[in-house]
């Protein structure tokens, strides 16, 4: 189950989300029924609580990209920490403004498709009323995000540069300039990975995804340093993105256009630039499928 979460954790993360928001929404919407029940309180059409829950909900799902592009621009650090509340203070303020628009916008679509007005109510305190909720709920993305961030870099593993002293004790590791292997730290073990395991390298932020047999090991480092210390007669760039392993190459296709997309043998379809369409005539020697 951990390694389909790290071959595609967006789609995971994002269902995990949806489930979660939906269930939310839903038993909110059955808290909101049963009050309006009550004698003496005002009643509500069947779809009204619905509408409201759903579009908090939706509207809440659609701006989670963004918070997590966010996240990942300006991680959590120890060093100028009241500087980064105050950031997080003006972005969770954002996000409420964001959220409550988004949601309006859904209630009013909604309420005129049933012919009535939907009215929001005086802005300034209803806004208040909202940040109180929507500063909570960013509170606890932030932390959410962060916590199952270290969680799952404790499972998967974090790759470590290789000190020479260390490369030194490793009989297998040889004295070429190039980069060779790195060393996993998983939990309380640690172990080496050859690089020459690994079918194709992804940079993500500041770390290079190292993609090994269905197994992710961050890195880092940038993909420009990483690949300088590489031997090139393994690995190749197709993308500003990517590196690949020559050897865990299946094949490739190319469009009028000269993008195109190579096909690792483990399955895995990865975008080729054409500005690394001829470094790929020369170093898979595959010319003839190029045409």
């Amino acid at each position: 189950m951990f390694l389909a979460f790290q071959q595609h954790p967006r789609r995971y993360l994002y269902g995990a989300l949806a489930a979660y928001f939906l269930i939310s929404a839903t038993l909110n919407t059955s808290i909101i029924w049963l009050e309006r029940q009550r004698p003496g309180t005002s009643p509500l059409q069947w779809w009204e609580a619905p509408l409201w829950e759903y579009s908090s909900a939706l509207s809440f799902l659609l701006l989670c990209p963004l918070l997590f592009a966010g996240f990942r621009r300006y991680p959590l650090r120890w060093v100028g920490l009241p500087i980064q509340l105050a950031g997080h203070f003006l972005a969770s303020v954002l996000f409420c403004l964001c959220h409550v628009g988004v949601m309006v916008v859904l209630r009013k679509w909604g309420y005129a498709l049933a012919g009535q007005d939907y009215q929001f109510g005086p802005w300034l305190r209803e806004l208040f009323y909202e940040y109180q909720k929507d500063g909570w709920s960013y509170l606890g993305v932030l932390t959410g995000y962060h916590l199952g961030g270290f969680i799952v870099s404790r499972l998967q593993g974090e790759a470590h540069w290789l000190d020479r002293s260390e490369a030194d004790r490793d009989s297998d590791v040889t004295q070429s300039d190039t980069l060779q292997q790195v060393l996993v730290k998983k939990l309380d073990k640690e172990f080496l990975v050859k690089l020459d395991q690994v079918q194709w390298l992804e940079a993500n932020g500041n770390y290079v995804n190292l993609h090994s047999h269905g197994r992710v090991y961050p890195l880092r480092t940038t993909l420009s340093k990483l690949e300088s210390q590489l031997d090139e007669r393994t690995f190749c760039r197709v993308h500003r993105r990517y590196l690949v392993n020559q050897n865990s190459v299946d094949h490739l296709s190319f469009q009028p256009s000269g993008d195109g997309d190579i096909r690792l043998i483990d399955g895995t379809t990865l975008k080729v630039s054409r500005r690394y369409r001829e470094v790929l005539r020369q170093t898979l020697s595959i010319a003839d499928n190029l045409s």
